[in-house]
């Protein structure tokens, strides 16, 4: 049970109502991590503002969800690791990518560096050394790339830590953090 509540439609206010039904025709639901966000409409606004990011920046869907299900393994966070495994399957990855995903790595030379990197910007909290840019680039990443990796990596954090805090009920098909997919 959610320790923050789940903002469901009978309780909405107004505002909470609209952006629902924004989230709603954008993704065909509602998911109980945004709901808790909607306790604070600006917070969730926030959030979908820097979420725009993940149908519109230069980072392929595969990449961007083998980052969140990195993150969500190493943060131990259920709720995310349940979402980006369905979603990641939606993208295309097979279950022995989610399973790479999830070690840190990917069986796609290129989007194991986004995910190794990703995964040293929070061990290090940003501090990561010039040859691991120098390696993104190297490898056909563009700044642009860089800077979206780096913003994939922070919005995950945020909804590792908003997920884990809140306890909120997982809605996806549930993933347990300790066996492979």
């Amino acid at each position: 049970m959610s320790r923050i509540t789940t903002v469901t439609d009978d309780i909405a206010t107004n505002e909470q109502a609209e952006l629902f039904a924004a989230i709603k025709s954008n993704l065909g639901i509602v998911p109980n991590f945004l709901r808790v966000f909607a306790n604070s409409p600006d917070a969730l606004k926030a959030f979908l503002g820097f979420h725009h990011i993940a149908g519109n920046g230069s980072l392929d869907a595969a990449t961007r969800e083998r980052i969140a299900l990195s993150l969500a393994q190493k943060n131990e966070c259920g709720y995310c690791l349940s979402a980006h495994t369905a979603i990641g399957r939606k993208t295309g990855l097979n279950t022995a990518e989610i399973n790479s995903n999830r070690n840190g790595d990917s069986q796609d030379a290129k989007a194991a560096l986004a995910v190794k990197f990703s995964r040293s910007l929070v061990e290090h909290m940003g501090d990561v050394t010039t040859a691991e840019v120098q390696e993104l680039r190297d490898a056909g990443f563009t700044d642009a790339d860089v800077v979206e990796i780096i913003t994939h990596t922070g919005i995950n954090v945020l909804t590792n830590i908003l997920s884990k805090a809140s306890r909120v009920d997982i809605d996806f098909p549930k993933v347990d953090l300790n066996e492979v997919a």
